[in-house]
């Protein structure tokens, strides 16, 4: 009972500095919240609550702020993520559900966590190692040249014009045209990017010998796509907003040095894009990396059906409305897996 009392008092504590950003004594508490009991047992179990290192005087006066370790006992005993309310819901269904391609919906993303966080976002583009193909088209496009399109499930779009020699508007090229479409979607489609490059080199020697000119050339303008070396990346935006928190008024500078290290936050959201998808929260020095530990970060993977391709998330101060979060993450990433599934 003292113990299920306790935690009452520093769920209460973390609500409160998080709200005020002012250290909380017995007397607010008691104000604040109805815990049932007296002065003398909140101070007693605040006496507790500091030997355990979960909360800790700040300077001299007698209020109290949460320790990481106190933020994470709040966050690992939060019963359940609240739900955004319908309107919000509505409101995210439709500002991401009118994005026209791949780098829309992730502009539109890292602007929507920004504006309902009011912290720094971050959202990773799609693996390629994740991606797998989801359509291959061939448009001839005039005389000899070809448009050879490769569409993947995380709704990256590569395009290649290609001139096969031959004309493709007679009814042979059109014939031609479809019969080499069939063969390289049945060898690549939902093959992972490598295993579809490689799968690529058999199709020419299974087709008639008057087609593997056109089929090699389209090969590879596909190959190209399919094995071409690309840098991974990470978007942000609301760096702004670590200028109006008073924790970083002194100490902002390491923190924006480690956000423009893209390599860190790729390391650091890779780690959730092999989980489950559930919401991961890392906090102040449980972030492996010395510039973050003044930092939370709330974090979610994402991608098209049972398949997570990438991650995204939140970076801000520990003294971070963790529920509020934690479910606008979840929600955002739920949407924007969504997408990607349609």
């Amino acid at each position: 009972m003292s113990e299920d009392r306790r935690l009452r008092v520093l769920r209460a504590i973390v609500q409160d500095y998080v709200q005020t950003s002012e250290p909380v004594g017995s007397k607010a508490l008691l104000e604040r919240h109805r815990l049932g009991v007296s002065a003398a047992t909140v101070r007693n179990d605040m006496a507790v609550l500091e030997e355990e290192g979960l909360i800790a005087a700040p300077h001299t006066s007698a209020g109290r702020i949460p320790t990481d370790a106190g933020y994470r006992l709040f966050v690992d005993r939060l019963s359940q993520v609240k739900p955004m309310t319908p309107a919000e819901q509505r409101a995210i269904s439709q500002f991401l559900g009118t994005a026209v391609d791949l780098d829309d919906v992730v502009d539109r993303t890292v602007r929507l966590l920004a504006s309902l966080t009011h912290q720094v976002a971050i959202v990773q583009y799609p693996s390629l190692s994740r991606s797998f193909v989801r359509h291959v088209e061939m448009v001839p496009i005039g005389g000899s040249r070809l448009l050879v399109v490769l569409i993947t499930t995380t709704g990256r779009v590569e395009q290649r014009v290609v001139d096969v020699g031959t004309d493709l508007l007679s009814s042979e090229g059109e014939e031609a045209v479809a019969i080499v479409r069939a063969a390289l979607a049945g060898a690549t489609s939902n093959r992972a990017l490598g295993e579809a490059a490689a799968a690529l080199e058999s199709v020419p020697d299974r087709l008639d010998p008057s087609l593997r000119d056109l089929v090699r050339a389209v090969s590879a303008a596909l190959e190209d796509c399919l094995v071409e070396e690309r840098e991974e990346r990470v978007v942000l935006a609301g760096t702004a907003n670590l200028a109006r928190s008073a924790e970083f008024s002194t100490s902002i500078g390491p923190v924006l040095e480690a956000l423009e290290e893209h390599v860190v936050l790729l390391k650091l959201l890779s780690t959730v894009a092999e989980e489950d998808g559930s919401v991961a929260v890392r906090i102040g020095h449980e972030n492996p990396y010395a510039n973050l530990r003044s930092t939370s970060m709330v974090t979610s993977g994402y991608g098209a059906g049972d398949d997570v391709v990438a991650g995204l998330g939140v970076v801000g101060p520990t003294r971070m409305d963790y529920p509020t979060t934690m479910a606008a993450v979840r929600a955002v990433a739920t949407y924007v897996s969504r997408i990607l599934a349609d």
